[in-house]
């Protein structure tokens, strides 16, 4: 019989530390949460100091059960849920379900998955944190009070089976803020002017250009000329004078590597580089975190993922430190291991930040064992925590400052002469010759042109995943393990969608945030919400009771509620109606939305319930027959330009991540006959290769991959 029992959250990491523990141990999962408040009550006694009434969940039944039986027959239970608040939680709702004896329950953590790792959280047990435990539950209950009074209070007044959340309401406000900007901006003209020259008597190969930088000692910027008369009144001036090299200087530049990845910003990376959604890039990093199979057993590849923390272990700095040395050379090791701080209100500095767990391990020794996904993610994280530890990018600047009359000019050229953390981070930043020529003080140089070119100022971008992730943190909105949370609940309640993976709020976000902005502005905003996260903090320091914290939250939102209720009148979300006719009957479709995008529904619904297309028109023309090109949402939201004359003329096109066409190559006609209607095949080229599709599309939808050696010999494949 085993001495000890050890609870942790996951089946897979139940394997894996089974087998680091060995037969003194059993190691068991509890799947999760075993207890919360109730699904179809409010679960929260107000009067009662605001006192939760938590129950055992249905699914946990027999795992309760199990994990009972075994604690009752070992000497010590150890508790191994996550290193965070939540962990805390789910540890103390096992500790009271199971009615563990103080004597018999410890508490481990670990922020790897390593047998080292292992090993030494079970040398080193603690007792529950209760700070932690009551600031987790002092965010449940909130959210519970917000959301079991905030929602029905929206069905009511809008529609039913909508939601609110305390943190997901600022963050559509966040997004229909930025709409409402980018949707009033009024661009501003601007020119810029730039000259091109050359020393005399050389070639084309000496030619560079310089910009205007003063006019009498007064800067140029955007709003300098803001005017084509401006401009070509100083371009006149410009083309009938002496340019003479005021200066030339080389100053020694370097950059520093960035911090290793936090949740947040492995997130970011995750989305701008690799195209991963916040979901999926948890997911996957979930699966490095909790082992995978690399040939002699399952071992955890990177640590705790639900991290704000900076912090690296100073065993871990020297190993990756001797690593560099043996690897790379002497010269991309600093004199002194980089420490950074991180900038975050709250952090939970006890925490590391997201690194390899064995950062010789790199990326291709592994390859063959992970999967596609596992290795773009794995390979950004060891890349980003090897470069935190190298030493600096060294550039040489080139700066010449150009004396024309008044005016001054300049030009200024980088070149890397030490790679430094780019052998690793960043290939594309190459060494390269600086194309200004060796200039001298008091030269004159010989003039070629002049460019000017308007310009007009651009709003802000729409929110993608990453910068919504990077606004939220910088507001000091949410954690690190709710981010994703976030972006996935507003995506499934259809408050905002995604057009070219930019946020777009909705007629029903819109609706809503208006709501929400007008009769709740003292809760539902950024600031009182970045405050709650700092209450929470110090809840978890146990710098203030818990208790006070829902009072005050509570007493206002309750007064807002109550005028609400008063005051504002049942809503209605206004459809944009457009030009289409139902064929069905008769009466003109309006635009609706849902997770795959916008789409004509009938006016008439629900007794009419037929639904097309939604024909974006846009001014892009057909490179075919001239005809405009119409916007459509296709398989997995992947957006594509049908030409407007279809069928008759089938060209499409793909969108690139602009919003520009890109030209698809036309499908070649072969002799081969479809086995179902004997037409022609096409031959088409796809993302997996070469593939037959019936000419007769689409009455014939037959396609036909290209993958049997008589078919590739045949179609002439190599």
């Amino acid at each position: 019989m085993s001495k000890y029992l050890v609870i942790v959250e996951s089946a897979t990491k139940e394997k894996i530390i089974s087998k680091i523990l060995g037969k003194d141990f059993v190691v068991k999962s509890s799947y999760g949460h075993i207890r919360d408040l109730p699904k179809n009550k409010f679960g929260i006694d107000i009067e009662d100091n605001f006192k939760p009434m938590y129950v055992n969940m249905l699914r946990a039944k027999k795992i309760i059960l199990d994990l009972k039986r075994i604690s009752e027959a070992v000497s010590k239970t150890y508790l191994a849920t996550d290193f965070d608040r939540e962990g805390e939680a789910i540890a103390w709702h096992l500790k009271e379900v199971l009615m563990l004896p103080e004597n018999k329950v410890f508490r481990i953590t670990f922020n790897e998955i390593t047998t080292e790792a292992i090993l030494d959280a079970v040398k080193h047990p603690r007792n529950l944190d209760i700070g932690l435990i009551n600031s987790q539950q002092t965010r449940r209950i909130l959210d519970r009070l917000v959301g079991y009074k905030l929602s029905p209070f929206l069905w009511r007044k809008l529609k039913l089976g909508l939601s609110a959340g305390r943190v997901q309401s600022v963050a559509v406000m966040i997004i229909c803020n930025r709409y409402e900007e980018i949707k009033n901006f009024v661009p501003t003209e601007y020119w810029d002017i730039e000259v091109e020259l050359s020393k005399i008597g050389q070639d084309i190969v000496s030619h560079f250009k310089a910009n205007i930088f003063l006019q009498n000692g007064i800067r140029f910027d955007k709003s300098t000329i803001k005017s084509k008369k401006q401009s070509d009144n100083i371009l006149k001036k410009l083309k009938n004078i002496e340019y003479t090299v005021k200066s030339t200087s080389i100053k020694q530049q370097k950059r520093a590597p960035n911090a290793p990845y936090t949740t947040s910003t492995m997130q970011q990376d995750a989305s701008r580089i690799l195209g991963f959604s916040a979901s999926k890039t948890m997911f996957v990093a979930q699966k490095l975190y909790e082992g995978i199979n690399i040939g002699f057993g399952e071992t955890g590849l990177i640590t705790y993922i639900r991290t704000d923390s900076l912090n690296v272990a100073k065993s871990i700095q020297n190993e990756t430190s001797k690593f560099i040395k043996s690897f790379y050379g002497n010269d991309f090791l600093p004199k002194i291991s980089k420490i950074y701080k991180t900038k975050i209100k709250g952090a939970q500095e006890a925490h590391e930040a997201i690194r390899p767990t064995l950062p010789s391990r790199t990326p291709l020794e592994i390859k063959q064992y992970l999967s596609v996904d596992e290795f773009k993610l794995y390979d950004l994280i060891w890349k980003r925590f090897l470069a935190s530890q190298m030493s600096d990018a060294v550039y040489n600047i080139l700066t010449v400052k150009i004396l024309a009359g008044n005016y001054l000019f300049k030009a200024s050229e980088s070149m890397l002469i030490f790679d430094g953390f780019f052998k690793v981070y960043n290939i594309s930043n190459k060494k390269k010759e600086l194309k200004i020529p060796h200039l001298r003080n008091g030269e004159v140089l010989k003039f070629i042109k002049v460019i000017s070119q308007q310009h007009f100022t651009e709003p802000l971008a729409h929110y993608n995943e990453a910068s919504l992730i990077k606004s939220l943190e910088d507001h000091g909105i949410g954690r690190p393990s709710t981010y994703a949370p976030i972006i996935k609940t507003i995506l499934n309640k259809l408050y905002v969608r995604l057009d070219n993976k930019k946020f777009i709020p909705t007629n029903l976000g819109i609706v809503v945030n208006n709501i929400l902005k007008n009769y709740f502005k003292d809760i539902i905003n950024i600031e009182f919400t970045a405050n709650i996260e700092n209450k929470l903090d110090k809840i978890a320091e146990g710098k203030i009771v818990w208790q006070n914290v829902l009072k005050d939250f509570y007493r206002s939102f309750k007064k807002d509620l109550n005028k609400a209720e008063k005051n504002l009148q049942k809503q209605k979300i206004e459809l944009r109606q457009s030009s289409e006719i139902c064929p069905n009957c008769g009466k003109f479709m309006v635009v609706r939305e849902s997770k795959s995008g916008q789409f004509l529904g009938c006016s008439g619904y629900p007794k009419c319930k037929v639904i097309l297309h939604f024909n974006e028109v846009t001014n892009i023309e057909c490179d075919k027959c001239g005809s405009f090109l119409i916007k459509r949402i296709g398989f997995k939201n992947k957006q594509y330009f049908i030409c407007k004359n279809y069928p008759n003329c089938k060209t499409t096109y793909n969108i690139d991540k602009n919003g520009n066409k890109i030209i698809k190559s036309e499908p070649e006609y072969t002799d081969i006959k479809c086995k179902k209607c004997d037409s022609e095949m096409l031959k088409r080229i796809g993302k997996r290769g070469p593939f037959l599709t019936c000419s007769a599309f689409p009455k014939c939808r037959n396609i036909q991959w290209i993958k049997t050696p008589n078919l590739q010999q045949k179609m002439n494949i190599e």
